[in-house]
């Protein structure tokens, strides 16, 4: 039994990045040593097990053999005779081939049969064989990690092999929830804007998020929009939102706030009316083909249907204000409120020049929530109610004094004449 450390940690110890997860590679074993050895079994698709000590993951050397289209159209083999060089040969990218063994020090003793060092130095994204093509999810994964390390490129061989595989229908294959689950990390790396570039460009987005895909070559005016293209526009606003820290329902509430921008008409071009609604319609089966988890999907509608009326929110008066912080939902959830104010930061940061500019309308409008929360909803339900007021006529009242509260406060708040 020999024991090898290999992937991601050791090409982040290389690039000088924080080592998070180490993964470990066991050759020589089998299924019955590791458990004797105290080792638990957690794998379904392939021997996995968890060391009883540090809980990290050995998996045993394997190999791999495609019998059918999409990621799970594989026969595993995981035996002794399966080597370390087997093993790495399977992997996706040479600089995730790289391997060490375990009593080896620092960095020294790696092995690396497919040139990962050089081209970690080189910054290249390169396939290590053609077996590459036999697993579509490896797209996703290559688009995810240009976005993890922007300043990569992509071989062009690997660039090449990802079209012809898009081409031979392989993406088309894919389930759901892996989708979801590639393009999910990808919004939360440091550049999203690199994952939809490398996706346009093999076109698999066309493929997977045909309603984003459309979006690059939609004009928009420029007087709003300095870099006048949607798709240009949107991988700016993705990484505000990887720049501002935003969790992953606000950058999925990003991806997908202008979608209805790729249906406008072209005879109204650049202008974009209504493409709000259309935004918050074409998201309803986004989501549900991809899968994406209900509170993700909830905080995206309500920046697709209300982020044009939140960046103008500042004309508004008081009885408009409450009315827009009641279509956000915003009195039953706050917290959501927030994360749609900072959805629509991103948005309007996220364009040519405006970059290190202000975003009023976010504090503007916790404020005015602030203000109108403050109103005693039970006591003035009671109140009503004891004068006649049923259902409606109640919501009426609480909105009204919601609205006396709002129109006090920035009374209050106004510079002296």
């Amino acid at each position: 039994m020999k024991i090898y450390q290999v992937g991601g940690a050791l090409r982040d110890a290389l690039l000088g990045l924080p080592v998070q997860d180490r993964d470990w590679v066991v050759v020589g074993a089998t299924p019955e040593a590791m458990e004797a050895a105290g080792f638990r079994p957690v794998g379904k698709d392939f021997p996995v097990f968890l060391h009883p000590d540090t809980h990290e993951e050995y998996a045993l050397a394997r190999t791999e053999r495609k019998t059918a289209r999409g990621y799970r159209g594989f026969v595993v083999h995981a035996a002794p005779d399966v080597t370390l060089e087997d093993d790495l040969a399977r992997r996706d990218l040479t600089i995730n081939a790289i391997a060490q063994p375990a009593d080896a020090p620092g960095l020294d003793g790696l092995i690396d049969p497919h040139g990962g060092r050089a081209d970690l130095a080189a910054k290249v994204l390169r396939h290590v064989t053609d077996a590459f093509r036999e697993d579509p999810v490896r797209i996703l994964r290559l688009a995810r990690f240009a976005a993890r390390f922007p300043d990569f490129t992509v071989a062009r061989e690997t660039a090449g092999l990802m079209r012809a595989m898009v081409e031979d229908g392989e993406v088309d294959a894919l389930v759901p929830e892996r989708v979801w689950q590639e393009i999910s990390r990808g919004l939360m790396e440091v550049r999203p804007s690199r994952m939809l570039e490398v996706l346009r460009d093999c076109g698999a987005l066309a493929r997977l998020l045909p309603e984003v895909d459309r979006l690059w070559g939609v004009p928009q005016r420029a007087d709003y929009h300095p870099e006048v293209d949607t798709g240009v526009h949107l991988g700016m606003v993705l990484d505000m939102a990887a720049r501002l820290e935003a969790p992953l329902g606000v950058r999925f509430a990003c991806l997908t706030h202008d979608l209805g921008k790729g249906t406008t008409p072209a005879d109204v071009l650049p202008r974009h009316i209504g493409h709000e609604m259309r935004s918050a319609r074409l998201l309803g089966p986004l989501a549900e083909r991809l899968r994406v988890p209900v509170a993700c999907r909830e905080l995206a509608e309500v920046v697709a249907r209300e982020h044009g009326n939140l960046h103008r929110s500042g004309e508004f008066d008081a009885a408009a204000t409450v009315r827009l912080l009641e279509r956000c939902d915003a009195f039953r959830k706050p917290q959501r409120f927030a994360e749609v104010l900072l959805a629509c930061e991103c948005d309007a940061r996220g364009r040519g020049g405006l970059q290190e500019e202000p975003y009023p309308q976010r504090p503007r409008l916790l404020a005015a929530l602030a203000a109108a929360q403050a109103v005693d909803t039970a006591a003035v339900a009671q109140e009503a109610a004891g004068r006649g007021a049923r259902g409606p006529q109640i919501g009426e009242r609480i909105q009204g004094a919601r609205v006396r509260a709002l129109s006090a406060a920035r009374a209050a708040a106004a510079p002296a004449a």
